[in-house]
């Protein structure tokens, strides 16, 4: 089997995307007009055009402008909907989405609205594409630690249909630090914590993310590789980070995918996994991620194999069923 054809067949499980970049040009529009909202684009193709962005604030402008479309239940269920059959094509069979209710809350959209519509298309993509999914909230860290408190509280009443919290948005000049209580709550709520850290931000935020916040992963976690303790750190406790290879090129945390230091860190050990974070924006979901890498960095069938294993150790589906993917990726290897 040819390497194309190995990443096409493999199961995955993706650990890092965000369902509002995901929003794709032509649903965009088309919610747009279903509900009368007036975006300053006449065409699908204006639409696209408006998604070239050179960094990370300048893509958050146009991932916000977006979602502002979002209004109805029934939107929500359609733009998860729309990535679950990515999901399928890409032969993703578990994927953890990240979605920031603050973005539709602060517009006054209700958090149950926004809930209600992703949840019903996971139970949907379970019953009808058999893939299973959770839910993680994330918080924007550009806003404050209280505007975290309130979403959280706003979340518990639901916490039985999510999984976890993070933290997500502008990365520079908002540390983990500054939520180190609101996830210390969510902790003692029963939630798994998840951070972004160490992607345009310093080595030093990943220290942060996981000595104040405790996580149970790093989402990026890229420029890990500057800090020699930290590598060793994260090696011996076997503390996944979820890499975004086509996002980081985007967003110019590297410069050519041939530097991407995706192989260096798995062959150091450290538990990397591949992902596409705001695939919509970036170029690519989860195998156009794979396609990206291998042929870049001329990754091995048994790097393939190391990294979706790695995605199905790294996610929160049971033991059992970790289990039963890796023994069908050893069975397809």
């Amino acid at each position: 089997m040819d390497r194309t054809a190995l990443i096409r067949a493999l199961p995955k499980a993706e650990l890092h995307v965000h369902i509002e970049g995901t929003f794709e040009p032509e649903l965009m529009f088309a919610i747009a007009q279903r509900n009368q909202i007036e975006i300053p684009y006449k065409s699908v193709e204006e639409v696209k055009q408006a998604y070239h962005f050179h960094n990370l604030q300048s893509f958050l402008d146009i991932y916000y402008a977006g979602a502002h479309v979002l209004i109805q239940e029934q939107d929500f269920y359609d733009l998860a909907w729309a990535y679950f059959e990515k999901c399928h094509a890409d032969h993703v069979v578990h994927t953890e989405i990240f979605f920031d209710p603050q973005t539709h809350t602060d517009r006054g959209v209700a958090f149950e609205t926004v809930l209600n519509g992703l949840k019903r298309a996971c139970d949907d993509a379970k019953a009808r594409l058999d893939i299973s999914s959770h839910l993680i909230l994330c918080f924007l860290r550009h806003l404050s630690e209280e505007a975290a408190f309130a979403t959280l509280e706003q979340a518990l009443p639901y916490k039985d249909q999510i999984i976890g919290v993070g933290l997500d948005s502008s990365e520079v000049g908002h540390p983990p630090s500054g939520f180190e209580r609101v996830f210390a709550r969510a902790r003692a709520e029963g939630l798994l914590v998840v951070a972004h850290a160490g992607e345009e931000g310093p080595a030093e935020y990943v220290w942060e993310a996981l000595d104040l916040l405790k996580v149970n992963r790093i989402d990026h976690g890229v420029r890990s590789e500057e800090d020699p303790e930290l590598m060793q750190r994260l090696i011996a406790e076997k503390m996944p980070l979820t890499v975004c290879p086509l996002s980081n090129l985007k967003l110019r945390v590297v410069d050519d995918m041939a530097q991407h230091n995706i192989q260096r860190l798995l062959q150091q050990g450290v538990h990397v996994t591949v992902n596409s974070d705001d695939p919509s924006y970036f170029g690519g979901y989860m195998n156009d991620n794979f396609f990206a890498i291998a042929d870049a960095l001329d990754l091995s069938t048994d790097e393939l194999k190391q990294l979706v294993k790695n995605s199905f150790e790294a996610s929160f589906i049971s033991d059992a069923e970790k289990q039963k993917w890796i023994r069908q990726i050893d069975a397809i290897v």
